[in-house]
């Protein structure tokens, strides 16, 4: 009877091994496939805000700013380089004003849709809107604190982004 006890522990514990050999498999494939996902993902995005900038009427080059631009081709300065808002584009600057009116609620990439003026129902519309605020967000114009809803950092509400650039209906507050 130990003899028989004694192959099945061996023999579970041979399984025990080769599950833990799988498990170490599949956790590396897991992380690849993750990786995969995520430079995909930002494929997707690049593409869809190109793809958005694309379809923008051409007067949008209405005003330049009299300084230099901040890098080579970037729509979006970094704002630690950027004077203010009034350094973004039309379009960003639009986002910024439905962010400081959306307030703690948030701004949605739908809403940021409607915003620039794009059709809602579209998902490639959504998606390139929600590309854009991303890109607010790692250049350090916008958080997001809740998954999909973006809002101004907590030192800019109060005083920067308030001024609405150009047809945007907000509330303008002053300093206070």
């Amino acid at each position: 009877m130990r003899a028989v006890l004694e192959t099945r522990r061996k023999a579970a514990a041979v399984r025990v091994e080769e599950l833990e050999a799988e498990l170490d498999r599949l956790r590396a494939a897991l992380t690849n496939a993750e990786e995969v996902l995520r430079l995909r993902t930002i494929g997707l995005e690049q593409y869809l805000e190109a793809l958005a900038e694309e379809d923008q009427p051409a007067e949008t080059v209405v005003g330049a700013s009299p300084r230099k631009p901040v890098g080579p081709r970037r729509a979006v300065p970094h704002r630690e380089n950027a004077a203010g808002v009034e350094d973004l584009s039309v379009d960003y600057r639009a986002l910024m004003a439905a962010a400081a009116e959306a307030g703690g609620d948030g701004l949605g990439a739908r809403r940021a849709a409607v915003v620039l003026g794009w059709d809602s129902a579209s998902a490639s519309r959504v998606e390139g809107a929600r590309a854009r605020l991303k890109r607010l967000v790692e250049r350090g114009w916008l958080v997001e604190a809740k998954p999909g809803r973006f809002t101004l950092p907590a030192e800019q509400r109060i005083d920067e982004a308030v001024r609405p650039g150009g047809g945007s209906s907000g509330r303008s507050s002053t300093s206070g």
